[in-house]
């Protein structure tokens, strides 16, 4: 067993215990493995040991790799900050773009998406901890932002993401993950129509049992599976 096997192995079992423990249905709860900086025969590895999804950050680094796997069934998301003149390598690449905040944004990615035929699956970042040095919209904004991104026929809104105040004790980001989710649940009440909301994406290498208690459906790790990265990593 390699290394990687190894770590997403020990990652499977505590996933698993933190699912079983709040008695959750283990389907409703999948790894991205975040792969950014690490280089395609390293993600090869953990496809080699049965993970199917990755997370990147970057798009020109997202474009090489995905090249060189391309062969691969694997599913890409995107989980960085997004600039709206690299949506149109965004919506040929990922499954799943986890990081829109603008109407802008999810005007271009529609725009880009309806070039090739593609309904681009998104989600919403929410900054619930109203921190000046992350993206997302606010979540009393978020009502509203989802109001006029669902007339777009070309993207499909399928849940929230966050990335809350970093804390050494996971348990002090319980309140963020599961503000997350009473959004969420606000929203499938609000407007049922074109909007699944059944995506919640949080939960990092030091809080991702955390965030299972609180619903997600999406955890984005990267350090439990491919250990430390140059400039540290959650």
């Amino acid at each position: 067993m390699t290394p990687i096997a190894d770590n997403l192995d020990k990652l499977r079992s505590r996933i698993r215990k933190a699912v079983q423990a709040c008695g959750r249905n283990p389907e409703t709860v999948r790894l991205v493995a975040v792969s950014k900086t690490f280089p395609a025969e390293t993600v090869r590895e953990a496809i080699a040991a049965g993970q199917n999804v990755f997370g990147e950050n970057y798009i020109q680094e997202a474009v090489k790799k995905t090249a060189i796997l391309s062969s691969l069934p694997v599913s890409w998301h995107f989980i960085g900050h997004l600039q709206t003149n690299k949506a149109g390598h965004a919506v040929r690449i990922f499954d799943l773009i986890h990081s829109v905040d603008s109407i802008h944004l999810g005007e271009e990615l529609n725009r880009q998406a309806k070039k090739i035929s593609k309904v681009q699956k998104i989600l919403i970042q929410v900054n619930t901890g109203q921190e000046d040095t992350k993206s997302g919209v606010c979540a009393d904004d978020v009502p509203g932002l989802i109001n006029e991104l669902k007339r777009f026929e070309n993207i499909s809104i399928q849940g929230l993401m966050t990335l809350p105040p970093f804390f050494d004790d996971p348990q002090r980001a319980y309140p963020y993950f599961s503000a997350l989710h009473e959004l969420s649940d606000q929203i499938r009440r609000e407007n049922p129509h074109r909007v699944e909301m059944k995506e919640l994406s949080m939960g990092m290498t030091g809080d991702f049992e955390v965030a299972i208690k609180a619903g997600a459906t999406l955890l984005r790790v990267g350090t439990a599976v491919f250990g430390k990265r140059n400039g540290g990593d959650r």
